[in-house]
């Protein structure tokens, strides 16, 4: 059983060196013809890796040649087929740089927008690579807005901006979960911009309604702990946005839970305007009292200093 193992493991030793031993020899090869030959070889069989060793070799070598645009073009895609989509949107954007009047100038700069989409992340990871590929998108679009993959564009621009509103959505919803803790502290005026700017830069987003709810719910809870001086002003938006939300969702699911809002900012409104004005009233008394009492009292007599002692 022993002997039988033996001969099996030299045997596949043998196969491995073999398979091994032509690609090896390509790797000390200084023939470029023929390591560009294996090149292109490699890639049209599908094996990547060895296409990208043999083309970096030859690549610096044939530089400027007639055969280095296909070469450079096979190399961009040996990266994009091995899913390594940052180094292969580098490539085919330096291709398109390189070659902008090749016939596969077009196909190479879709490529790249296409290579920074694919490596885009989840809208709950950060956006700015999504970003560079809506910028690498659209200058695709702008340059060849006849294109056969224009629609395909399109397509993953819409995409990359749904992640972008799930992320802006999430984002407001995470400053709404902190007002609720127990040192909320700037966190309402936070997020009361966030939902702001969300509707500002989402109009059409189905998350509006229930953002311009929570801004309601939030305008209150921030005017019930705002300063003297603030709480006014805060409390009355409450009402501003609340006649905003029944305007832009006059149906809303939401509507029985708004009239509940307005009447405890109104509540809140009336018993401050009324402190206010009892403040003021008493404020308004003892500056009386005291200009009566100084009156009374009349002017003070004014303390002059000795004069200095002569020696």
């Amino acid at each position: 059983m022993k002997h039988q193992l033996t001969r099996i493991v030299t045997l596949l030793l043998i196969v491995l060196i073999s398979a091994c031993g032509p690609f090896y020899k390509l790797e000390k090869s200084t023939n470029w013809e023929e390591l560009y030959a294996a090149a292109d070889k490699y890639y049209e069989a599908g094996e990547y890796n060895k296409a990208i060793i043999l083309y970096d070799k030859v690549l610096p070598i044939i530089r400027g040649s007639d055969k280095a645009e296909m070469a450079d073009f096979n190399y961009a895609y040996s990266h994009f087929r091995l899913k390594r989509y940052i180094e292969a949107a580098g490539y085919f954007n330096t291709f398109y740089q390189t070659y902008n009047r090749s016939p596969l100038a077009e196909e190479a700069l879709f490529m790249n927008s296409y290579a920074l989409y694919l490596d885009s992340p989840d809208f709950n990871l950060d956006q700015k690579s999504s970003k560079d590929a809506v910028n690498a998108i659209q200058l695709f679009i702008n340059r060849f807005p006849e294109s056969d993959s224009y629609e395909r564009a399109m397509t993953m621009i819409d995409d990359l901006q749904v992640r972008f509103e799930e992320k802006a959505y999430q984002e407001s919803i995470l400053y709404y979960k902190l007002t609720e803790g127990l040192y909320p502290g700037d966190f309402y005026r936070a997020c009361i911009i966030s939902f702001q700017n969300f509707a500002k830069n989402y109009p059409d987003s189905k998350y509006n309604e229930e953002l311009a709810f929570k801004l309601i719910e939030v305008t209150l809870a921030y005017g019930e702990r705002s300063v003297f001086d603030k709480k006014e002003e805060r409390l009355k938006n409450v009402a501003v946005y609340a006649d905003q939300f029944k305007r832009r969702f006059p149906e809303s699911k939401y509507t029985g839970a708004v009239e509940p809002l307005i009447k405890k900012a109104d509540a809140e409104l009336l018993a401050h305007m009324n402190f206010k004005k009892e403040y003021e009233e008493r404020l308004a008394k003892a500056k009386e009292e005291a200009a009566a009492e100084e009156e009374a009292v009349g002017p003070s007599t004014e303390v002059t200093s000795a004069p200095p002692i002569e020696n």
